[in-house]
């Protein structure tokens, strides 16, 4: 029920019952009482009927000094007003302590908000920390093993989303989700490395939503691409063609990203034996004219990007598919040649013997066995543990080559592979449990 008068209104406002009341209105005359030095107003009484008297607007020659203490409780309102019905719409009628702690309450709420924001704050150099590690994980990818990749990267994943609680910030948002999802890409290639095609599947596809998210369609690009690898490596060379055109579809993708897209093209086409598309798709970036750049393959690099080694790497391989020796040797020799002339510290081990492996294949489909022998003996420098699965593939290929007539019976020809043998199975691949039993080359 609404109150008969103000001086009723305020005292529900302030969630007064006659107790409360009384200790204000008795601290309210001991308040007149230090400061008009006036003893009337000391340790005043009221009885709970003249205060419901009063509440009712009942109160008929209320006292000089109950008059005084009242208005003084009230911030000075005048008695005829405190007993007036109350005017609903006013927006002050509310007491001191109803005021003060209104007042108080706020400034809490500023204060702890204030201090939840102060330690939410992220330095924009813990984010450009973040992503000067990504890049150095992609630039040195090359020349480690996928175990010491996968461990970096997990480590550098966790230090990122740590951040990204701490931060309200969209840019750096945006910034950090990005690097995650760069080195969740990379986590995928370091797991494909290793043979853990299922578990380089998640994460291809785990990459290429942190890319939806942020918009960043390079990342979508290679991720999709990504997936396409996977495909033909687990024998489903149609569906890599389908991830194909979808990483073809991302705008925004400089032109090494678009030759990486090209190079799985012409695999997926070689695993299905069609020797004209692989073709095509082969020359669409062998002697491209343009250098469109992105903020992935350029700008971050190392394992991203697919410079001409790479891309020649790649087309070797897929004329081995195609068993076109004479074209695989062509490209073979052409990353060989590309890496021999890169600074020091700069050339790949991993795409060296990638290429020596391919060239040895080219060779035996030549017939030039003791060559192929000669050419893989620089791979025995790489260590079981940087045996990943696209070197250990093309070993295993090269041993079923060797396998086949006419060469099977040569002395050459089973000595190379009792050795590959060898090589394949203290690889890194075959130490998770088997790793490569599905094959990309057949």
């Amino acid at each position: 029920m609404a109150s008969r008068t103000l001086l009723g209104a305020l005292i529900e406002k302030a969630g007064w019952e006659f107790p409360d009341f009384h200790r204000e209105f008795r601290n309210s005359g001991n308040d007149l009482a230090r400061r008009l030095k006036d003893p009337r107003f000391r340790n005043l009484d009221m009885s709970e009927a003249t205060f419901r008297r009063w509440v009712a607007g009942k109160v008929r020659q209320p006292t000089s000094v109950f008059v005084q203490t009242m208005q003084h409780l009230f911030d000075e309102r005048p008695i005829a007003e405190l007993l007036a019905p109350p005017d609903e719409s006013d927006p002050t009628a509310i007491s001191r302590q109803d005021l003060e702690r209104e007042l108080a309450m706020t400034a809490r709420e500023a204060s702890d908000h204030a201090a939840s924001v102060a330690s939410a704050f992220l330095s924009d150099l813990s984010v450009e920390q973040v992503q000067d590690d990504v890049r150095r994980l992609a630039r040195t990818y090359g020349s480690r093993s996928p175990f010491d990749v996968l461990r970096e990267a997990r480590q550098l994943r966790t230090k990122a989303e740590g951040l990204l609680d701490r931060t309200h910030i969209p840019a750096q948002k945006q910034q950090l989700l990005i690097a995650i999802g760069q080195t969740t890409a990379l986590l995928s290639l370091a797991a494909f490395g290793l043979g853990a095609l299922d578990e380089a599947n998640r994460l291809a596809r785990s990459a290429g939503m942190y890319a939806e998210v942020t918009g960043f369609t390079p990342l979508a690009a290679f991720a999709a691409g990504t997936l396409a690898l996977l495909a033909y490596w687990d024998g489903r060379p149609s569906e890599a063609l389908r991830f194909v055109r979808q990483a073809q579809s991302f705008p925004g993708v400089g032109t090494a990203g678009q030759a990486r897209i090209a190079s799985i093209e012409a695999r997926a086409y070689g695993h299905l034996g069609d020797h004209r598309r692989a073709e095509a798709a082969v020359e669409r970036f062998l002697d491209a004219d343009t250098n469109e750049r992105d903020d992935l393959h350029d700008e971050v690099a190392g394992e991203f990007h697919h410079g001409l080694d790479r891309l020649a790497r790649s087309y070797g391989t897929t004329f081995v598919l195609l068993r076109d020796g004479a074209a695989a040797l062509r490209h073979a020799r052409k990353v060989l040649d590309v890496q021999a002339n890169l600074g020091a510290g700069q050339e790949i081990s991993r795409i060296a013997a990638e290429a020596r492996t391919d060239l040895a294949a080219a060779l035996i489909l030549t017939g030039e066995i003791e060559e192929a022998a000669e050419v893989l003996e620089p791979i025995a420098v790489l260590t079981p543990d940087r045996r990943a699965t696209g070197l250990v593939e093309r070993v295993v290929h090269v041993g079923r080559l060797l396998s086949t007539e006419p060469v099977r019976t040569s002395p050459v020809a089973v000595a190379l592979r009792e050795g590959l043998e060898e090589y394949t199975r203290v690889a890194a691949p075959r130490q998770l449990g088997g790793g490569a039993a599905r094959l990309a080359i057949e």
